[in-house]
């Protein structure tokens, strides 16, 4: 069985657009139990793979053959809109493989147990923190028992404890995964090896070695194809001109002119697609307002959960000019109900200078209106001496166009939504900054860029993430482990 190919993509092509393909050519066999990381740019649309492999997408032109006999189950990014207004049981009865099963309540529960979770199955999908619905989106997966696993950036929400429990989970699953995750730690930890997705020449590529050594040979390969086409370029160049030359004078040296103007034009149909990097954000700064006092905020308690209770624990934490916050707690204890009673002025937690301007990121994104477009957001957001061409300009530094600011918030990937939740960011022009795990859904390019830019920041900020390798780069301050 451990031998047997279980996914085959041989020559596919698909696209939403004609005009725009996504793949032209992705061609990997998958084996059975195997382990593997699917690799990209973002743009890359590294989920269309999923999308293609668990035939949610209607057929286009491929030759795809997926195990008969091999049962699929995928756990997304988030959970999915029409979701959310379901309870625990609908959504698990939705993803049970069997639908005729009557009472599914002692399975559920089980699975629950497996994800250290509880959770009455008459809630609400929608009440439930962004770390509890990864746990759900699991759950929901490993409730169908799959011989193929789909995980969509998993680590996303999960604080590091939780990490290290996924990764021994995967790294003793007996069966097929495939993952798609910027996380290098998590992903060398269990995966065999890596089918890269090129953005710009729409191919794949098959690697046998870990996230880093990946990413290393990429770059050599295209120093290398980039050495080589300089040189072809060049060579051509000099035969156009030599044959330029030779076109004007006696007749024998015009048929060599003809040669040569052929041999540069074999050489420039020898000059390779390289690939080409992400394009990165442009490094930026958030501005700066007037100056309005010395201590900004005071934390004097905080309402932790421990052992299903709520408990008040107090502290005494003034943040002032130009602090830099590190929050660090596990999941579960209440740390995005703290965030938010922050940015709601909850005087029963804290005492907040007035009329204080909050940039608030959340890492669901919820705090954004999903039915608005960029252009309304970003325009909201924006200072009311600010121009046009200042926004539309300021926007591109997130590489955010024309064609994504038309675009309904509701329709843009994670990555886009990071994109805009960012830009937003720099046009509110904050006191403080509040940040909920910011590097989800970015890839490795991106992580120097933002640190660079809190790291700079002058003003208040209070920060949550799992990634030692962000933290590292940025001034802390102060640091609340609650744990």
């Amino acid at each position: 069985m451990a031998n047997e190919t279980v996914i085959s993509f041989k020559w596919v092509e698909f696209f939403y657009d004609f005009r725009k393909p996504i793949l032209e050519d992705a061609t990997f066999n998958v084996r059975a139990w195997a382990k593997l990381t699917i690799m990209g740019q973002n743009w890359a649309w590294k989920s269309t793979i999923f999308k293609l492999i668990n035939w949610s997408l209607e057929k286009k032109s491929w030759i795809i053959n997926i195990d008969k006999n091999a049962t699929i189950a995928t756990w997304y990014q988030v959970v999915l809109a029409e979701d959310k207004e379901l309870s625990v049981q609908a959504f698990f009865r939705k993803y049970f493989p069997d639908k005729t099963v009557f009472n599914i309540d002692k399975q559920i529960n089980e699975i629950l147990d497996v994800v250290n979770l509880k959770a009455p199955l008459d809630r609400l999908i929608k009440s439930f923190s962004g770390w509890q619905q990864a746990r759900l989106l699991l759950a929901a997966a490993l409730i169908q028992n799959p011989d193929i696993l789909l995980l969509d950036e998993p680590t996303n929400n999960l604080d590091k404890e939780w990490i290290w429990h996924l990764t021994t989970f995967l790294q003793n699953y007996k069966k097929t995964v495939l993952v798609i995750s910027h996380d290098a730690e998590f992903l060398n930890s269990f995966t065999d090896w890596v089918i890269y997705l090129d953005v710009h020449t729409k191919i794949t590529e098959q690697f046998i070695w870990d996230y880093n050594d990946v990413v290393e040979q990429i770059k050599r390969k295209i120093e290398k194809d980039n050495m080589a086409n300089a040189r072809l370029a060049k060579e051509a160049q000099a035969k156009k001109e030599q044959a330029e030359k030779f076109a004007h004078k006696w007749w024998k040296l015009r048929l060599v002119a003809k040669k040569m103007r052929e041999a540069a034009d074999e050489m420039e149909d020898d000059i390779v697609d390289t690939r080409k990097e992400d394009k990165t954000i442009r490094e930026f700064q958030i501005p700066l307002q007037e100056d309005i006092g010395w201590v900004l905020l005071k934390i004097h308690s905080v309402h932790i959960i421990k052992h299903d209770e709520v408990v008040v624990k107090d502290i005494e934490v003034d943040l002032r000019k130009d602090d830099h916050l590190l929050l660090s707690w596990p999941n579960g204890i209440g740390k995005s109900t703290l965030l938010e009673k922050i940015v709601s002025w909850d005087e029963s937690w804290c005492v907040l200078t007035p009329w204080v301007k909050i940039g608030y990121y959340r890492q669901d994104f919820s705090n954004l209106d999903f039915n608005q477009t960029v252009y309304d957001c970003l325009k909201e957001a924006a200072t009311e001496d600010m121009t046009e061409q200042e926004l539309r300009s300021t926007a591109a530094w997130f590489l955010i166009n024309w064609e994504i600011m038309k675009t309904r918030i509701w329709d843009l990937s994670e990555w886009q939504k990071w994109l805009v939740a960012f830009c937003r960011l720099v046009f509110l022009k904050p006191w403080i900054l509040i940040l909920d795990e910011p590097t989800n859904h970015i890839n490795f390019r991106h992580i120097p860029v933002i640190a660079k830019a809190l790291d700079e920041f002058e003003w208040w900020m209070i920060l949550v993430s799992h990634v030692d390798e962000f933290v590292w780069q940025i001034r802390i301050d102060q640091y609340l482990d609650l744990e």
